[in-house]
This record gives structure tokens, sequence and C-alpha cells, in this order.
């Protein structure tokens, strides 16, 4: 006996074979028994996937490469190819070039083995990038084609003064020791102290005062402080090159800093990098797992500290766990999230509104864990892919529980990801809110997410190739995802980047249906030169909305006189054709 259904809208995406038939659940009612190369509507319908444009082949063919977003701007973005030992960059789908033909690109440590386990976390025109086996370093942006990638400096810039010259106005017994710091412009920033300058005196007597004295540094300020009690407490701040202690009581509770540079070997390198209330932090190293280090509040790479200690010194805590496990993401909510390999924690403040050091607090979520892909913040909520079995997961807080639970995104959709691992992710907002994730499999899952209305419709995209690296970046109006694809090209294994294409046309003349494709927007041709990169391959051909017959045997080597038939217009597409399924389980 065949059973019917009413099918509501298709926002339940694709569901695993084992599912069908179950009809009294609600995703099944909304379920796909097939989306392929279909995108999932937040609002029910579908629609085919575009197709993606040929951007550049990667530089390194033989070899992965992986894709990194850069923003700079509202309106200005870039996307790293990240190969080994280079970096290129790509824009609108076009490439940064230092002249016509010749890509622009830098050269950096990393080599292939380690790019997908390269953590990075984007502030201004500066991208901190991290891995345990390659000291931390910042990318940064000074012109369009002007890039440094230079190591990260952990002890402050600022020169330490000199010992200081203690003069006394007076007889006197009593020894007084003093050291200096140079401050920089906005106060944030301090030297270490100066050896110790000591003078003999009596400041008791009325009128008497030591005088203290140092060669200049270039600082904005100096800070000077007494000895007291075994510790050296603040007397005062001053521009100039000399001070006066006339009897000043050290503020002990204000002590010179401590110069700490925790990242100074390859075992004590960081693996995982972020943002939180003001502070840079760093966590993962071989050496210390479980640690997580915070800058001093308001700096990027201050890790001083002082005794005793202050709120805004730098932080440096050891999450306590019942299983030794590496701190893989520090993800920055309303509070901040750690992510390791078997475990989720929560870092809050115990005593005040803001993690001070002597007020964190950490806490177990759930004991999940995620593999070493960077997690997505999706509205108020983390995804990740988990440590084992391949599976998607999603992170929230929830007030019931007062904390964060985690759900498997994966759960009706077992079919694509058991057996594979997710291997890259990135998230698109506009027009459509979709979570790209590649898996090892060689697809492009796409989950249509919207958290808020409990959408989260899976679906699967393919190629005459293999996805190996997602990124998205913000182009116009939309989010573009750009992909690296390995494909098989006239007998030779190669790889591209690839952008996909806007699904928003004006006019059916504008659509781009075909992988690995590209536009010739120009008078009427019957020859197209230059596509190389289909060399050998069967074309597909739109010419001003219309399908032509397609193309095989040497596609690459358009010469005058080989037929390649155009519209009127001479406006077209060529490309890798592009299949799309899509049926209900009914």
């Amino acid at each position: 006996m065949s059973i019917r259904k009413l099918t509501f809208s298709f926002s339940g995406g694709e569901v695993t074979p084992e599912f069908w038939g179950q009809i009294g659940d609600s995703k099944y009612q909304s379920g796909l028994a097939a989306c392929r190369n279909v995108i999932v509507l937040p609002h029910g319908p579908l629609a085919n996937r575009p197709g993606t444009a040929f951007v550049r082949a990667c530089k390194t063919v033989a070899k992965k490469a992986r894709l990194i977003p850069f923003t700079y701007s509202t309106t200005q973005t870039m996307v790293l190819e990240v190969g080994d030992q280079y970096i290129r960059f790509h824009t609108q789908g076009a490439t940064l070039e230092s002249s016509p033909g010749v890509a622009y690109e830098i050269t950096t440590p990393y080599l292939e083995a380690d790019l997908f386990d390269l953590h990075y976390v984007q502030s201004a025109d500066v991208l901190t990038i991290c891995h345990p086996g390659y000291a931390p370093r910042e990318l940064k942006r000074l012109g369009a084609l002007s890039w440094t990638l230079t190591a990260i400096t952990f002890v402050p810039s600022l020169t330490t003064p000199g010992t200081p010259t203690v003069v006394p106005t007076g007889a006197g017994s009593t020894v007084y020791n003093y050291v200096v710091t140079s401050v920089g412009a906005t106060g944030l920033e301090e030297s270490s102290a100066s050896a110790s300058g000591s003078g003999a005196g009596n400041v008791l007597v009325t009128g008497q005062y030591m005088t203290i004295t140092w060669a200049s540094t270039g600082a904005a300020r100096y800070n000077v402080y007494k000895q007291s009690n075994g510790l050296y407490g603040y007397i005062g701040q001053t521009d100039g090159l000399t001070f006066k202690d006339d009897n000043i009581t050290a503020n002990l509770g204000k002590t010179p800093p401590i110069v700490n540079d925790p990242f100074n070997a390859t075992s004590k390198y960081p693996g995982a990098v972020s943002y939180f209330e003001q502070r840079r932090c760093f966590a993962g190293s071989i050496n210390e797992p479980q640690n997580l280090r915070m800058t001093r509040s308001g700096t990027e790479s201050n890790l001083t500290y002082s005794i005793p200690a202050r709120d805004d010194d730098s932080i440096n805590i050891r999450v306590a766990a019942r299983e030794a496990n590496t701190i893989r993401h520090i993800v920055p909510l309303q509070n901040l999230v750690l992510l390791t390999g078997s475990a989720e924690w929560r870092v809050t403040s115990v005593n005040s509104d803001a993690i001070t050091p002597t007020s964190v607090s950490v806490k177990p979520q759930s004991y999940i864990g995620a593999n070493n892909v960077q997690p997505l913040i999706v509205n108020n909520n983390i995804i990740y892919a988990a440590s084992r079995g391949g599976h998607l997961r999603e992170m929230a807080f929830n007030y019931q529980a007062g904390g964060y639970i985690t759900g498997d995104m994966s759960l009706r959709a077992p079919h694509l990801f058991d057996g594979y691992d997710i291997a890259d992710m990135s998230y698109a907002k506009a027009p459509i809110p979709l979570i790209w994730a590649v898996s090892t499999s060689g697809k492009l899952i796409g989950v249509t997410y919207v958290p808020e209305q409990q959408i989260g419709a899976v679906h699967r995209h393919d190629t005459a190739g293999t996805f190996e690296s997602c990124c998205v970046v913000a182009e116009g109006n939309e989010d573009a995802l750009y992909v690296v694809v390995g494909r098989n090209i006239n007998g030779t294994d190669t790889r591209y980047v690839e952008r996909m294409a806007s699904r928003r046309f004006e006019t059916p003349t504008r659509a781009f249906f075909v992988d690995n494709g590209a536009t010739y927007d120009g008078a009427p041709a019957t020859a197209i030169s230059g596509l190389n990169w289909l060399e050998g391959e069967t074309v597909s051909i739109l010419g001003d909305g219309a399908v032509f017959p397609s193309t095989g045997g040497n596609c690459g080597r358009y010469h005058a006189g080989t037929a390649l038939q155009q519209s009127a217009s001479g406006s077209s597409h060529h490309g890798r054709e592009m299949e799309n399924t899509a049926f209900c389980t009914n």
C-alpha cells in the first residue's frame, strides 16, 4: 500500500534513507530523499546551485592550498590562498597581481601538511596566525601591494631605562632604592623595570628629598617606584627625566611589571588564538596544552604581570580537566568558550563583570570534543565539527540548563557525514544563511541554517573533481563562496581557486550554471581562446540565455576558424556541466 503525505516545505533538507517512512516526524514531512546541487531556501522552496567561475590555478597544483578570509573594510575583502610556503590574494573573482599576469604573493614558513591546522583571528588590518609548530605571526596589510608576515614579539617594545642616579639634598644614613620604567603614549604599555638605583639620605627631615634622574629612552612618560618592605611600589609619573621623592609613600598595590614571554620555543607555540574583552588570547601549546593565556587588558601582545596581581594584568590559567586534552579553539561569545578534543568549557568571571587574574572561573559544559577545523559563530551559536564521527554540532546557551548545551546537526542525514571528517568550514550570511563544510569525501556540504526558526536543512554538492577548501567573504550585497577544487584536466591532476556565482541575475543571459566556467562578454565571435584550464574537457555553453551544443576535444585551444557557437550579442558562459537532483521521500 502506497503512503501519500502532504509536503508543506522542503526546509528539512536531505534525510538518510534509513529515515524514510518516519511519517510522524516533522522533519521527515519536510525532508528530501536527495538534495544534490540544490540549495534549500529558508522559507521552504528549492533553488538549483549556481555554478563556479574559474579564478586562477593554485600556485602549486600538486599540493593542497587553503582559503582564509581577510576583511579590511565593510566594502573591501580578500581571499587568502595559503599554500606550501606562500600566500596569494584574490578578490571579486580575480587575483591580485604585482604586474600583468604575475600574481602578487608573499612567502611563509607554513608547509602543506600544516595548512589546515592553522588557526587565525583578525583585528583591523592584522590577521594573527597560530600553529603549534610555528611561532605565532601577524599578517598585516600595509597597502594594496604591501603585505608583511612577521613573528609576534611578546616582550614590551619600550626600551628599559638605564640605572637611575639617586642624589640626596641633605645628610642621612637611610638607604632608598628606586627603579624606573618607560611608559607608552597610551599608558597601556610599560617596559620592564630598570636596575635599582640607591642613595642615602633622610626624607623625613623637612625640606630634604631624594632626586632621581635617568637617561631618556624616547618614552612618552616614566613611572618611578620606591622599595618598601621588599617590594617596589609606585610613587609617581613624569614626562621628564627627573623626579623628587620628598617622603612619598610607596603604593605597593601597583608594582613594576614582570616581563613574561611564554612562547619562545617550538614546543611552547600556541595553536589557538582569539580576542575577548580587549585581550588577545592564546592556548594549546605542546608543552602546556590546557593553558589559556590572555594579554594585558587593551594590549595585543603584552603578557607582563605584577606582584600583587592587578586587574589589568595578563592572565594565565590551566584548565584542570578529567582528561589531558589540548585546547583547540577559543571562541568569544558573551562568555569565552574553550573547545578541546574531548570537552567544551566556559570561562567566566566570578566576582566582577570583566575577567581578571583573580576572578577567572572555568566550568565544563559538555563532553563531546571538537576536531581541529576552526568553528563558526552564527548569531549567538557555535558551529563546530565533532572530534570523532565526522558530524557537525551546534552549541548555544540555554537558560534552563544554566550553561551551554550542544546538539547534533547531522542527526537526520548521517549518510553524508558517517565515515568522513569535516576538513574546512565557512558561513555565508546573505542572501541565504548557509553553512558550507568541505567533507573528506570530496563533497561540499551545505546547511541552510536559521536557528531561531529551528531550520537546519542539509544539502550536498559535487562537481567533476573534489572540494578541498572553502571560504566566504562579503562582496557587494552578497557573501561570495570561494573554493579550492582538485580536478583532473586532460589527464593531469590540478587545483583551481573558483568562486560561486550569484544567483541574482536580471536576465537569463547573466545566468551562470556551469562549474569551473568563464564568461565572454563582447562582440559576436565564433572562436574564443585562453580557456587553457579546460584543455581536453567537454564544455557546456550558454549564450544569451540559450543552451548551445557542448564542445569536446581541445577546448583550451581556440584559434581562428575553430567552431564555437555564440549568440548574436556575444555574451556566453563556458564550463563543465553541473547536474541537479532533488526528489521527495514519498
